[in-house]
């Protein structure tokens, strides 16, 4: 599984960027897709995932409210809505896949990464 992150940029504090994750060559229809973000010096945290067998959406504590992940059905592609952009959120975005139904919150589970995509929060 390859997977292509994009979407990153900079934006001010308060305003919003949608983060797309593609994954191409052999996806499992049972996969699991999930972002992290990393800042530096800071370990990578789970921010949202999703189950692509029935859509099941999961947030990180620290982004309830202010992101949403979604799906494309036509293909194997996933959003990252962020609203509310603090500076807090700017850090290396990744997209992460596993083979499984189960989103779990730990990088470790997750055997194919993306490339990462950089967002930056400031005015």
């Amino acid at each position: 599984v390859q997977l292509q992150a994009s979407g990153g940029g900079l934006v001010q504090p308060g305003g919003s960027l949608r983060l797309s994750c593609a994954a191409s060559g052999r996806p499992f229809p049972t996969m699991s897709l999930a972002w992290f973000r990393q800042a530096p010096g800071k370990e990578r945290e789970f921010v949202a995932g999703l189950s692509w067998v029935d859509g099941s959406a999961y947030l990180g504590n620290s982004v309830k409210g202010r992101f949403t992940i979604s799906r494309d059905n036509a293909g194997y592609t996933v959003f990252l809505q962020m609203n509310s952009l603090k500076p807090e959120d700017a850090a290396t975005y990744y997209c992460a896949a596993r083979q499984g139904p189960e989103v779990p919150t730990t990088r470790y589970r997750y055997p194919f990464w993306g490339q990462g995509t950089q967002v930056t929060v400031s005015s």
